[in-house]
Formats: C-alpha cells, structure tokens, sequence
C-alpha cells in the first residue's frame, strides 16, 4: 500500500483532502510512525531532515509520493528565547523586539489566510510516484546532535535532502558519504536568510521572487545551486502565504534534484549576483512597506 503520514490540525485536513482517493485520510496526530533507530539500520535511498512545521509536513507529504522508503530525521524547532537572543546578538535590541511583534501581526494574518492557503494546497498537482514501501520517522533533537549523525550512520542514505532546519553542522555533513540538498524559499545569493520573497517584492524585483534548491555547505545558503525558479504570486498574497505559494513549486523542484543525485546526472552552478543576507522585518518597517509600497 501507500506510504502513510499524518497530519495535525486544519493544514492535515486540507492535505488528507487534496489526496482525494489516491490516498488514505489522515487523521493521526503530527508526523507519526516513531521509529527507533534499532529499526533503521536498513539503508535507505533518501533521508529528509526537516523540523516540525506545517510547511515541513508538506515537504515530507511531497516526497514520500516520490520516493519509496524515504526515511525523515526530524528536528525539534529552536525554542523562542534562542531566536529572540540571536536576532538581539546580530541585529540589535529594537529591531529584535520589531520582529517580535511583526511574528505576532503575522500569526494573526496567517490565520486570516487560512482559505488562501488551502487554495494553494489543494490545487498542488502531485507528482506521479511510486511510493509504497513505509515512510519512517526518527525525532532526533537537533540535526546536530550525536542521534542524527548516528542515524545517518546507520542508515546510510545516497541522498539527504534538507528543509526548514538549523545550519547544519560540518560535523553532520561530513558524517554520511551523501550530497546534502536543501530548498530555500528564495533566489540566492541575492535573497539568503528569511522571507526573502517578502524582501524581493518589496525591493520592486519580482523576478527573483522565488526559490532555490542547492548543495549544503557550511554557508548560509550560499552554496552550489542546482535548481532555481521565479514564482508568481496572486494579488493577494502576503507574508503568510508566499511561502505556501512556494512551496509547490520548491518542494517539486528539491525532489528533482534528489532524482538527479540518485541517477548520477546531478549539475551544478555558481549565480554570478551581489549576495545579501535578509532578516524578518520589524513590525514598523511592515507596516511602511504594506502602506507605501503595497506589499504586504
């Protein structure tokens, strides 16, 4: 049979109906299927490393459709006070605290756009698969801990691909002979760091509003592209919803990318572009480029 996974709140809902009769209704709560790492040591084609998230699930829901036995080591996101600290340490202490607030005007944005959402997921075309062999799950802590690395020692993957994580550590890259392949929602170098769509459209450069699927290094999505694509969006999407937007393209274009790397065929390149590394906006400078520029 089909691969299951599950999925928690409206956003499973929304993927368990968008299966349609191709796949089971899910209904189980957040990515099941716990698996012990004594039940991994049957290699396996393609390990993801993801951490909780809705868009993450969706990741996983992708490529499980793609690839059969696909194993996800999956990370615990970073609690708030590390964030907070971190953005004080490298952007300073008001601007920290105005991306703070604008976190909180955008889950409440997020929640005004739940219909935008389940439209772009709904309407996700499914990539013709063979799954069929069971998905795996094994919660790992960090992707940097001593469990992921042994995971991965164990089962030995040909490919890792990567979303939503921490940096992921030389230690973590260098302890399986396997590319590592990470989809960042934005066209690098040009956009690195967080809601670089956002920042693009705000910046007037629409055409590098997109996404990008490239090599993992010790960089900060900096590394070797593989893959990158322009998005459109709808007049009316916002910061809560580019990501989801994005995502259907992405998340495709990362699975062609492991694709590659399984068949020997996979290409890289070097974007000749000035590089900026982009951080959340405050909530004053949201509100200044929604008013003045109208992106919201």
């Amino acid at each position: 049979g089909r691969s299951r996974i599950a999925f928690s709140g409206w956003i499973g809902e929304v993927l368990a109906r968008r299966g349609g009769g191709r796949q089971e209704r899910l209904s189980c709560p957040a990515l099941t299927m716990q698996a012990n790492l004594s039940n991994s040591q049957r290699r396996g084609e393609v390990v993801l490393l993801v951490a909780r998230g809705s868009l993450a699930e969706w990741a996983a829901r992708k490529l499980a459709e793609r690839f059969d036995g696909l194993v996800i080591l999956r990370e615990e996101p970073e609690t708030k006070a590390q964030i907070i600290r971190r953005r004080i340490r490298l952007c300073g202490l008001a601007p920290a605290v105005g991306q703070v607030a604008a976190g909180l005007l955008f889950r409440v944005i997020g929640q005004l756009s739940r219909k935008r959402i389940a439209e772009v997921m709904e309407n996700d075309t499914a990539v013709p698969g063979r799954s069929g062999g069971a998905v795996r799950i094994i919660d790992v802590g960090s992707v940097n801990s001593r469990r992921c690395r042994r995971a991965l020692e164990l089962i030995r993957p040909r490919v890792v691909a990567v979303y939503g994580t921490r940096l992921i550590s030389k230690k973590t890259l260098q302890s399986v002979d396997a590319p590592f392949i990470n989809y960042h929602a934005g066209i690098n170098p040009r956009y690195r760091g967080q809601h670089p769509a956002y920042w693009a459209r705000v910046m007037g450069d629409d055409a590098h509003a997109g996404v990008t699927v490239h090599l993992v290094d010790t960089g900060v999505d900096k590394e070797p592209v593989i893959y990158q694509s322009p998005v459109r969006f709808a007049a009316g999407d916002t910061i809560a919803t580019y990501q989801h937007v994005q995502m259907a393209t992405g998340v495709r274009l990362l699975g062609d990318a492991v694709e590659d790397a399984l068949k020997g065929r996979l290409v890289t390149f070097k974007p000749q572009a000035p590089s900026r590394l982009w951080f959340p906006p405050t909530v004053w400078q949201y509100a200044w480029n929604g008013a003045v520029k109208g992106v919201w």
